[in-house]
């Protein structure tokens, strides 16, 4: 696994101290062109499927779940959640992109555990404008992604609603728990 501690230091990918995150990343991108072929792929997934989960940084989707480049629509959130905007990005996916599954990852230790939809008033308060989106934080993280699964079934536009699955990544042992949608 790579993190940043392991990022190559060495003269060609070095970094001035004064340059922002950004920047690094910036130029991190510049090496990656310099060997960039383009694969020749187009925006369907191979594999026909809709991956939606969390926007945890420990969580390396496409090494968890043996995928490549080209094979998935990653869809992340805070927390995994299917949101409108969640609904509405999967319901491209299948009607103009061809996905026909969806699998949906939450996790252990989510940041969402450990806030409440209070968090929105919160943010009133110190910038003076309650944010129209809610926070949807759970306390059941196994509940949470049954939820996730009934709203994906249950929208109207989504075509394909037969292959949703649930799970909960194991941030300690990268295993996958599946959810029992009932």
């Amino acid at each position: 696994m790579t993190t940043s501690a392991s990022v190559s230091t060495d003269p060609e990918g070095a970094i001035p101290r004064d340059s922002t995150v950004t920047d690094r990343l910036v130029h991190a991108n510049e090496r990656y062109a310099s060997a960039f072929a383009d694969p020749g792929m187009d925006a369907r997934p191979v594999l026909r499927v809709a991956v939606v989960a969390c926007m945890d940084a420990r969580l390396d989707l496409h090494a968890a779940l043996g995928l490549e480049l080209g094979d998935c629509h990653t869809i992340r959130n805070a927390g995994g959640v299917v949101t409108d905007d969640v609904i509405r990005s999967l319901t491209i996916s299948q009607r103009k992109l061809g996905t026909r599954s969806i699998v949906l990852i939450h996790h252990t230790g989510c940041g969402l555990e450990a806030i409440t939809e209070d968090f929105r008033t919160e943010l009133e308060m110190e910038v003076g404008q309650r944010p129209a989106w809610a926070v949807e934080a759970f306390r059941d993280v196994d509940q949470d992604v049954r939820q996730s699964m009934q709203r994906v079934r249950t929208s109207p536009f989504l075509l394909h609603a037969d292959d949703v699955r649930g799970f909960v990544f194991d941030v300690k042992t990268g295993l996958l728990r599946e959810i029992d949608p009932a």
